[in-house]
C-alpha cells in the first residue's frame, strides 16, 4: 500500500441522518434546560460515558489544542471538570480563559458546542471532589506529571509504586498542582442531524440575564 493510501475512500463515507428534528418551540428559551434534557437522553440511551466532553484551548503561541475530559459537575454557574493545572490545558487556560466544549453524542445524531470562559474552582470544591475519587486514581495523579515527557511506561509504574509507598496507611492528599475549572458559557449551539444534510443548528447567545436564540444554516 502506498504511503498515505487508505483502505477505504474517506470521501465516500457518509450516513443519512433521521427525522428527529429540533425546532425553536421545542427547544425552548433556556439552553440549560435543553442541555439537561439532551444529557438525560444520552444517559438513558446507554451511551458510553455520556459526560465525556472535548475541551479546546489556545496555547500562548496561538496553537489550538483539544482533548477529551469527563464532566464532573454542572449547574447555573457552568460546567466543571478537574485536571492537573500544570498540564498543557492548564497552562493554556492560565494564559487565556477563553475555551470551548463539545459534547459528541453521535449515536443520537446530536452534538452540543459551548463557548465560554474558565475560572479555577475554590480549594474546598477541589478537595470535596478529590475525596470521591478512587484511591488508585488519586495515586495516579501523584504519579503522572501530566503533559510532560517521560522516558517510558516503566517510569510511570515506578512513580506509581513510589506514591503507594509514600502514602501507605493514610489518606492520599490533593497534589499541589491538581485542581478544577468552571466553564461559564457565553454561547450554546445544539446540533441535530437531519436528512439531506439540512441539519438543525440552534444557537443561544447570552444577553444579560436572558438568551438570544437564532437558527444557523447547516
Amino acid at each position: 500500500m502506498a504511503e498515505h493510501e487508505h483502505p477505504s475512500d474517506l470521501a465516500a463515507l457518509r450516513a443519512e441522518y433521521g427525522d428527529a428534528g429540533l425546532d425553536e418551540v421545542g427547544a425552548g428559551p433556556d439552553p440549560w434546560a435543553l442541555w439537561q434534557r439532551w444529557f438525560d437522553d444520552a444517559a438513558t440511551a446507554g451511551l458510553h460515558e455520556p459526560n465525556a466532553m472535548v475541551v479546546a484551548t489556545v496555547d500562548p503561541d496561538g496553537t489550538p489544542s483539544a482533548r477529551t475530559v469527563l464532566l464532573k459537575g454542572v449547574g447555573p454557574d457552568g460546567f466543571r471538570f478537574f485536571t492537573n493545572t500544570a498540564s498543557r490545558k492548564g497552562s493554556a487556560l492560565a494564559h487565556s480563559a477563553a475555551c470551548a466544549l463539545l459534547f459528541p453524542w453521535h449515536p443520537l445524531e446530536r452534538q452540543v458546542r459551548v463557548e465560554g470562559t474558565a475560572t479555577r474552582l475554590p480549594v474546598g470544591d477541589v478537595q470535596a471532589y478529590w475525596a470521591t475519587r478512587p484511591r488508585g486514581s488519586q495515586l495516579g495523579a501523584w504519579a503522572s506529571p501530566q503533559s510532560e515527557v517521560v522516558l517510558g511506561r516503566d517510569e510511570l509504574e515506578l512513580r506509581y509504586r513510589e506514591a503507594e509507598e509514600r502514602f501507605a496507611g493514610q489518606d492520599v492528599p490533593v497534589p499541589p498542582e491538581w485542581g478544577g475549572y468552571r466553564v461559564a458559557p457565553q454561547r450554546f449551539e445544539f446540533w441535530q442531524g437531519r436528512r439531506g444534510r439540512l441539519h438543525d443548528r440552534l444557537r443561544y447567545t447570552a444577553d444579560g440575564t436572558s438568551w438570544t436564540l437564532e437558527r444557523l444554516a447547516p
